[in-house]
């Protein structure tokens, strides 16, 4: 068992995380309306929409949504959606990670099947929130200490991903927190 000092640092990545989730983020994601989730806060914003219906640069999706992206992404990044900002935690923050690091199904922005409707991309949130968790408790101390393999980030250990995917996650859910303010007070 990796200590230091009798800190259980797996379980403190796994707090930090949790404690945000069910105390701030999950509570402001109560009630959300299909009309909050694809409001978009100005013109041209990016979003999960209809297949077809996209005007970004890019769209990607393998369903019958597509998300409204470009590469290399544009200076400055365009304003986006609910609908997006979940699409880019379910997908790029967590459902990636999950298939690469704990044998979760492929998930890649590409291929992945964007929600229609608000409780579908909370049901998704949900399911990619538990799936990363339970990871990262099967991880253990040892495992913490482990190369992510996560291009772009050189020998990084697993302990230095988790604390990235955790600022990404409270990043993300303070953005679409502001936007349901926002469109409370339109």
């Amino acid at each position: 068992m990796v200590e230091h000092m009798g800190t259980d640092w797996n379980g403190q990545l796994r707090q930090q995380l949790d404690q945000h989730w069910r105390s701030r983020l999950r509570p402001r994601l109560d009630g959300l309306t299909d009309d909050e989730y694809f409001w978009e806060p100005v013109p041209n914003a990016w979003s999960v929409r209809p297949r077809g219906t996209s005007s970004a640069p890019m769209a990607a999706g393998g369903g019958d949504m597509v998300f409204d992206w470009a590469y290399p992404a544009p200076d400055p990044a365009p304003v986006t959606t609910i609908a997006w900002r979940l699409g880019h935690i379910i997908v790029g923050v967590l459902g990636v990670r999950v298939a690469r690091h704990f044998q979760g199904v492929k998930m890649d922005y590409l291929r992945h099947e964007y929600a229609g409707s608000a409780a579908e991309a909370l049901a998704q949130l949900e399911a990619g929130y538990e799936a990363w968790t339970a990871g990262v408790a099967a991880l253990g101390e040892e495992g913490l200490l482990r190369s992510s393999g996560e291009d772009g980030y050189g020998d990084a250990s697993m302990g230095a991903l988790i604390l990235h995917i955790n600022r990404e996650v409270i990043h993300h859910g303070a953005e679409i927190a502001l936007l349901r303010d926002l469109y409370l007070r339109r």
